[in-house]
């Protein structure tokens, strides 16, 4: 028998926040902000925050160090998810990836249609499993970080959210 939601205990996750930009600064970071402020009010902690330009080299090494380091659970990035020249957060994820996980991408679309309507289809969001690590890639408006946030990845990194949930499969993605 599954618990419920009050009957299992809350398990903060420790959470990096990359937001890749060519022109934002840490004080213009509206959409790391609304991230770090989300998932610390949701009780997990940051466990790192870092502003990248939208170079798939550099995005890679940032998250690469980040999937590396056994005490961070998820990563969550913002910005680089369009389809212009320079947006390439997803060709910078990609090649990291052990399993994506397609319905993340297949959600927030399906969600975001009901706020921007067709304007959706340009939104490359999308997320996977790497190393043991959980890796978001939102797109770069706050209001997409707070559709991806609010509406998927907060109950999804919650283990009491029944009937299941990512963060409960934390001690079980490194198996082989």
């Amino acid at each position: 028998m599954s618990l419920s939601k009050k009957q299992r205990e809350f398990m903060p996750l420790n959470i990096a926040v990359l937001t890749v930009s060519d022109t934002r600064t840490e004080a213009e970071d509206t959409s790391g902000k609304v991230l770090v402020n989300r998932l610390e009010n949701a009780g997990h902690q940051l466990a790192e925050k870092a502003i990248t330009p939208d170079d798939i080299y550099q995005i890679r090494a940032v998250v690469s160090r980040w999937i590396a380091d056994p005490d961070i659970h998820v990563v969550i990035s913002t910005g680089g998810t369009g389809v212009t020249g320079r947006d390439g957060t997803p060709e910078a994820f990609q090649p990291l990836l052990d399993k994506e996980i397609e319905g993340f991408g297949e959600m927030f679309r399906m969600i975001s249609f009901d706020e921007i309507k067709t304007s959706a289809l340009q939104s490359r969001a999308l997320a996977g499993v790497s190393n043991g690590t959980y890796l978001f890639c939102l797109p770069g408006s706050s209001g997409a970080c707070k559709t991806g946030w609010d509406n998927i990845i907060k109950d999804q990194l919650d283990h009491r959210t029944a009937p299941c949930n990512l963060a409960m499969l934390i001690p079980r993605l490194k198996e082989r």
